[in-house]
């Protein structure tokens, strides 16, 4: 009897560490699904926010002006970067009287500029801003004669009084690093632009 009764613990031993393994087993499985789970949750946010991320700077958009010798003028948006033949495009292409000659078709423009497309009879552009290389126009009447300093190019800063071409360029180079000028009085933090300097130009200047 004795060898049935030690038999029967055996059995009951072996069937109590079945049982601690499978919980064991069981305890480990549920484990690594957790982990799983929680992984595809964070791979999947990633995925989610850079997609947010990249739909973002797709969409950002500025808006400009065009007007002159394209078949539909008017306000156009477009995405931030484009360049002024993308604006074209957009507002149907050239027509036949348009003079390319003056357009720079890989200028980029900028938010809030006025894109004037000159027509090949056109000769007068005193009112227009022509960049360095003269090769586009871009019209900004909104201040009367005034320069504006945010988007004055060369030869139209130039044009102030006592501006030459070497100053001309250090207020381009300072734009450039720094931002617009908030107000006027900011073209003074340019190097050798003093008070002086800027009292003979402050009512020639104006910010947008």
């Amino acid at each position: 009897m004795e060898w049935i009764k030690n038999k029967k613990y055996a059995y009951i031993i072996a069937g109590a560490c079945i049982i601690i393994i499978c919980i064991i087993i069981c305890v480990i499985i549920e484990s690594n699904d957790k982990q799983a789970n929680n992984f595809s949750i964070e791979d999947n946010t990633v995925v989610m926010n850079q997609s947010e991320v990249n739909k973002n700077e797709e969409e950002k958009e500025i808006i400009v002006h065009i007007a002159g010798e394209v078949n539909n003028p008017g306000i156009i948006k477009i995405k931030e970067g484009s360049r002024i033949i993308d604006v074209v495009e957009k507002a149907g292409g050239f027509t036949s009287e348009a003079n390319l000659d003056k357009v720079n078709l890989a200028y980029e423009v900028r938010d809030e500029q006025k894109i004037v497309i000159p027509n090949v009879n056109d000769k007068n552009d005193d009112k227009s801003i022509i960049d360095e290389s003269s090769s586009f126009i871009i019209e900004d009447n909104s201040n009367g004669d005034l320069i504006n300093i945010n988007t004055a190019t060369q030869s139209e800063l130039e044009s102030l009084s006592g501006i030459g071409p070497s100053m001309a360029s250090k207020i381009i180079d300072y734009r450039d690093k720094s931002g617009k000028f908030k107000n006027k009085e900011d073209i003074k933090n340019v190097p050798g632009i003093g008070s002086s300097k800027y009292e003979a130009i402050k009512d020639e200047i104006c910010v947008k």
